[in-house]
């Protein structure tokens, strides 16, 4: 959904710069207890609730994984073609990134990957494979095409989703989550949220989440979303989201990464915990604040309202 209302412009920076910082701390916080069950998560932390690292990727305190570095590569080529990459730019960018040997990557992200070095498609055949990898990384979407029109911002989230994951629900999901982003920098608060949370769910009945406590969620779609919004429905404020989610266990790191991503949009930069924000690596917090900025700049809502701050200051 297309934001009807623009909020002043330091308010929009705020809460895209709130996003990424809060997509870093999700998956930062995550990564510690990826693929881990909540009862065995309960059992060595009790409650898992600061940024530590470890976990099976052994990683440093305040590293991030894949949902994290793929958003940035994605955000990068936007900044790069200074508009809306096209879908072999989406997939150069997913290629370099690859070619930098991550300390994560997902099974469908190295096919996709695969099949564009050997066979130069930049679309992946419709199948299945319901992942969550395209959804993790449309952050930059949200960003860039802020109070565009409806159809570019399916087009664009779509375009870049495919290069590695072509499926219905995968498709659905991810433009979803681009519109939760939106909904939240339009200051729309929780409750615009959740109602696009319900129009999925209209949409694909698979994803409704006021049913039982999913736990343990998988790295398919439904799963994924489904934890994330009985999170969101479920807890008030950043913090208390992304402790019930990660606290889940499963796909932790992108599970955390996307509810991180829309409950910074809703409290801003300023209003990420403090002792979170500042747990994460002084890099990545750096390039991710620098990386929002950029993107939305280029935004046709961000834009727009700065020309109209001027009129009205002359």
């Amino acid at each position: 959904m297309t934001p009807g209302f623009v909020p002043d412009p330091a308010v929009l920076l705020d809460r895209a710069c709130g996003a990424m910082l809060g997509l870093a701390i999700g998956d930062a916080l995550g990564a510690t207890v990826e693929f881990m069950t909540p009862r065995e998560i309960a059992a060595q932390y009790g409650v898992h609730d600061r940024i530590r690292g470890g976990g099976w990727l052994r990683l440093p305190a305040g590293e991030v994984t894949d949902d994290t570095t793929m958003t940035f590569a994605l955000a990068e080529a936007w900044l790069a073609a200074g508009a809306e990459p096209d879908a072999a730019a989406c997939a150069r960018a997913f290629d370099g990134w690859m070619r930098a040997k991550p300390v994560d990557i997902g099974n469908t992200v190295r096919r996709g990957i695969l099949r564009w070095r050997k066979y130069g498609s930049a679309e992946a055949p419709q199948s299945e494979d319901a992942g969550n990898g395209a959804a993790m990384r449309c952050l930059p979407v949200a960003l860039a095409l802020y109070g565009a029109p409806e159809e570019d911002i399916v087009a664009a989230a779509d375009r870049q989703g495919r290069v590695t994951h072509h499926n219905p629900l995968t498709d659905a999901a991810t433009r979803s989550v681009v519109r939760m982003v939106q909904a939240a920098m339009g200051g729309g608060g929780i409750g615009a949220v959740i109602a696009e949370a319900h129009a999925l769910v209209a949409e694909q009945p698979a994803f409704v989440f006021r049913d039982r406590r999913c736990e343990n969620p998988s790295g398919y779609i439904v799963d994924t979303l489904r934890a994330v919004f009985q999170a969101m429905d479920g807890n008030d404020g950043f913090e208390a989201v992304l402790v019930d989610i990660v606290n889940r266990g499963g796909d932790a790191d992108t599970t955390g990464a996307i509810a991180g991503m829309v409950m910074g949009a809703l409290c801003g930069e300023t209003g990420l915990p403090r002792h979170l924000r500042q747990a994460v690596k002084a890099a990545v917090r750096g390039k991710c604040v620098r990386l929002a900025t950029e993107l939305l700049a280029l935004s046709p809502g961000y834009r727009a309202r700065l020309a109209e701050d001027a009129v009205l200051a002359d």
